[in-house]
């Protein structure tokens, strides 16, 4: 009982093959058909600022809702769930999730102290809050320019830090307090 290799390439048997063959491809190219229409419904959603039908659970579908919340000016809601998509995000879309918080800290800081140059307390807090929201963000992907952009503004917008002992008079302060000034 030798078995042939001519024997596997039967009319009957190839044409069975390539009818299952053909029978694959074409279910591929439905699914496949189905899933670009999925995908164009989805961002269509998006787009609008309404819930998508499909993917409702996805990275992706969470950061849209988070971007529109922002947008409408809801950064409480807004950043809670940014927060809540951090632990199942890769580099970048954790870097894009930090550069949206520090952008909806930035706005809220900028809304607080109008166009006054010269911060406020509680502007200040949501500016330094921005900043390191940013400095994360740079952190994770140092190739975003809005990031860099945005963090340039917020240092020319900061209080410097004050060293101890340098202030507006010559009297050395907490560095050298303990020393007369002055000859004998």
């Amino acid at each position: 009982m030798a078995y042939s290799i001519k024997s596997w390439f039967t009319v009957t048997k190839l044409t069975w093959l390539f009818l299952a063959l053909c029978i694959i491809c074409i279910s591929a190219s439905i699914y496949t058909y189905q899933r670009i229409q999925q995908i164009h419904a989805f961002n269509q959603a998006v787009s609008a600022g309404k819930t998508p039908e499909t993917d409702r659970q996805s990275f992706e579908a969470k950061f849209a809702t988070a971007l529109y919340l922002a947008k409408r000016e809801r950064y409480k809601e807004a950043t809670l769930l940014f927060t809540q998509l951090l632990p199942k995000a890769n580099p970048q879309q954790k870097a894009a999730v930090q550069y949206n918080v520090g952008n909806m800290f930035f706005l809220r800081g900028l809304a607080i102290n109008g166009t006054n140059m010269t911060l406020r307390n509680e502007a200040e807090y949501f500016i330094r809050q921005a900043k390191t929201a940013y400095q994360a963000s740079l952190k994770l992907d140092n190739t975003q320019w809005d990031a860099r952009h945005n963090m340039d503004r917020l240092l020319t917008m900061l209080p410097g830090t004050p060293t101890p002992g340098v202030g507006e008079s010559d009297t050395p302060g907490l560095i050298m307090g303990n020393i007369p000034v002055g000859l004998p």
